[in-house]
């Protein structure tokens, strides 16, 4: 109790030194590299998948669920369950909500940001730097939804065992919102729930103050045992925030205006690191001119028309007239219209439809063609290399692109790997190019 009534006093504290919003600086260019998660232990196809599907609320097939592993179970402060693992965790106390006034403010010192984007160990999920108060964590950046939130000292020492947390009683900026409160899911049926406060959030020298950040007061399974992520980052527009009674904008609409251009952009790289650049377009990242297609925001996505495609440059063939496509860098696969992908692996020798495995899959050494996706009524090419996904035995691979069954399609780091993204929130457009 004598901590609780502590960390109270001190959050009310916070609360009032940061009231005053910080002035806004001239605009910038700011870049935060991407990074690989040393600890992840391989790809699995099946579990993928159904990650996808569960984000999106899209029917499982009975063949995806049994084939893919899921753990779902909360770890929360009440749960002080072991885990193995390396690395030492904190035990905080859950502090009591202060008021918070002021209002998010973004700068940028020369317009733009950035910072790398660096892959696990097969590409599954890409992780960057993020200061919060001063304090640097690894978080998934992802353009399929609109929260940011982070491990933190409230969680237990079980669930944050290995993870880098974030302190609030350790930054100065910080205050909580009297009463606010989150809860998202992700795909394989992880997710994350607790309170809500405000502090400096700052990405590659582009910076917001009294942003949002959503403390975890319980995580799944899934969150915890992957200890080099230590949250996540919502690209997605604002509209699809959790955060209640009152939702909360990203870190992306908050810093726009201070940024040499209001955009941002995405580059993934196969293996090997990427970043994502606030501020500007970096034309020594892609071949060929940029193609800007318009996006439809009605349900908080960088979503565009995708009707048809073609395989290795052939003749432009129609999945299905109108059908939706969004852009997602939190999802790891490639979903299409089931057209695509069926048309596309029967040009593949030995590719099945496994139930067994839960998707398509091909002999390893298999010859994979470039495929060519409608993206805004202009064309994009995804190289075959970036298609062969996970090995599932000594000759059997799962393929990266897989047929959604619902109506929407997820074009997914698949889709980045073979193409650079920049996502321009000033007129709501999607550019690409093929990456360099």
């Amino acid at each position: 109790m004598q901590s609780f009534a502590k960390l109270l006093l001190l959050c009310g504290l916070l609360a009032l030194a940061s009231a005053s919003p910080a002035k806004i600086q001239k605009r910038g260019v700011y870049k935060v590299e991407r990074v690989p998660n040393p600890n992840y232990t391989g790809r699995n196809g099946p579990r993928a998948l159904l990650k996808t599907l569960r984000k999106y609320r899209m029917p499982i097939p009975a063949s995806v669920a049994n084939a893919a592993q899921q753990q779902s179970e909360m770890i929360t402060k009440r749960q002080q369950q072991r885990k193995k693992g390396k690395g030492k965790g904190r035990h905080g106390s859950k502090g009591g909500a202060a008021a918070s006034n002021g209002q998010a403010t973004g700068s940028a010192a020369n317009g733009t940001g950035l910072v790398t984007a660096t892959p696990e160990a097969n590409d599954v999920e890409y992780l960057s730097p993020v200061k919060i108060g001063g304090q640097t964590l690894n978080l998934d950046f992802d353009s399929g939804s609109s929260d940011l939130w982070v491990f933190n000292s409230q969680l237990s020492q079980a669930a944050t065992q290995g993870h880098t947390v974030f302190d609030p009683t350790q930054s100065n900026t910080f205050s909580l919102m009297q009463g606010a409160t989150f809860e998202i899911s992700y795909g394989d049926g992880s997710g994350a729930a607790g309170n809500v406060g405000t502090d400096t959030v700052d990405i590659g020298g582009a910076t917001v103050t009294q942003q949002a950040v959503e403390l975890a007061t319980a995580v799944s399974q899934s969150f915890v045992e992957d200890t080099s992520n230590n949250g996540l980052l919502g690209l997605a527009f604002s509209s699809l925030n959790t955060v209640q009674p009152q939702q909360q904008k990203t870190f992306f609409d908050n810093v726009m205006s201070s940024l040499a251009e209001p955009l941002f952009t995405a580059d993934l790289r196969a293996q090997a690191a990427g970043a994502y650049e606030f501020g500007r377009v970096d034309t020594s990242k892609f071949t060929g001119d940029m193609t800007w297609v318009p996006v439809n925001t009605t349900d908080g996505f960088w979503q565009f028309t995708s009707e048809q495609f073609a395989i290795d440059g052939g003749e432009p063939q129609t999945s299905t007239a109108g059908a939706q496509a969004i852009a997602d860098t939190g999802t790891t696969l490639l979903l299409a219209d089931p057209a695509v992908a069926q048309a596309y692996y029967a040009q593949v020798d030995g590719a099945v439809d496994d139930e067994q495995q839960g998707g398509f899959t091909f002999p390893c050494d298999a010859q994979l063609p470039d495929l060519q996706l409608d993206v805004g009524g202009n064309m994009a090419t995804v190289k075959g290399t970036d298609i062969n996904f996970a090995q599932v035995d000594d000759q059997t691979c799962f393929g990266g692109l897989q047929a959604t069954p619902a109506g929407l399609q997820v074009y997914g780091d698949i889709f980045f790997k073979s193409n650079f993204i920049a996502f321009n929130g000033g007129n709501n457009t999607l550019g690409f190019a093929q990456h360099v």
